[in-house]
């Protein structure tokens, strides 16, 4: 398989020399094309940060973060709080990467109408964002990140700001469209079952500076059916991965008192 997104040697920093955080690193990985990958870890470990820095938003201190592909921009990001623009139309948003990107603006509507429709918000393309629930927004956000056909899908906890039902909604919309078109996805979250459903590896990062300190393939084969969060496999291995995250937040915890 092609390797997509590959991190060598990966070491990010924040501060001055004297008040210096360590925030990432070291971290090595790779992903693969058409690879859904999850990154969960506690919270400050630097998953974002890392998400970052395969958007190229910001440079690594140390290392590399290499993709491999021929195209000037060939990712699209989408974050948590939605990010669209109240003053333009639904459409108008759904647009805006391909108007960056010079497409014309006719070819830039049905791209952006395609999307829109696969998502359920064709019928919402006049309207302003201001008119829509979170869920929809967030919605929006994702049909502008398709709309350019990215070779690799970057989100960072896209579904924390929505409530809990609506969550799994979007979940399995997301699923649906990965299942339809398998680009490469790099996906952040806190949430285990959200990361089991979705992806085919679960990447556990340590407590700050984050490392890798799990890399599991989710067993569960493709095409893969919402239905499987009631099985017993899933819940042993939310579990395991429960169990990982809490013995490395207390191994943190119990470094910090010692110091």
């Amino acid at each position: 398989m092609t390797v997509k997104i590959q991190a060598s040697q990966v070491m990010r920093y924040f501060g001055s020399t004297d008040n210096r955080v360590h925030a990432v690193g070291e971290l090595n990985l790779e992903i693969n094309d058409g690879e859904f990958v999850c990154i969960v870890g506690p919270s400050g470990c630097g998953k974002s940060t890392f998400l970052r820095m395969v958007a190229d938003l910001i440079r690594p201190s140390e290392g590399e973060v290499r993709i491999n592909s021929s195209k000037t921009r060939p990712a699209s990001m989408v974050f948590q709080d939605y990010s669209i623009y109240p003053w333009k139309r639904v459409i108008d948003n759904a647009r805006f990467g391909l108007d960056i990107a010079g497409v014309p603006k006719k070819e830039g509507n049905e791209r952006a109408l395609k999307y829109l429709a696969k998502l359920g918000l064709a019928d919402r393309s006049r309207s302003y964002p201001a008119t829509l629930s979170g869920g929809m927004k967030q919605r929006v956000a994702i049909a502008r990140a398709l709309a350019v056909e990215p070779e690799i899908l970057l989100m960072d906890e896209p579904f924390a700001a929505v409530d809990a039902q609506l969550r799994e909604i979007l979940q399995e919309e997301l699923l649906a469209l990965w299942q339809a078109d398998q680009r490469t996805v790099l996906f952040i979250t806190h949430s285990l079952d959200e990361a089991i459903l979705l992806a085919d590896r679960v990447l556990v990062m340590s407590a700050r500076p984050g490392r890798i300190i799990a890399d599991i393939t989710v067993p569960f084969a493709r095409p893969r059916d919402p239905s499987v969060r009631s099985t017993a496999e899933f819940a042993r291995l939310e579990g395991e991965l429960r169990e990982l995250l809490r013995h490395e937040v207390n191994s943190h915890l119990a470094s910090i008192e010692e110091k």
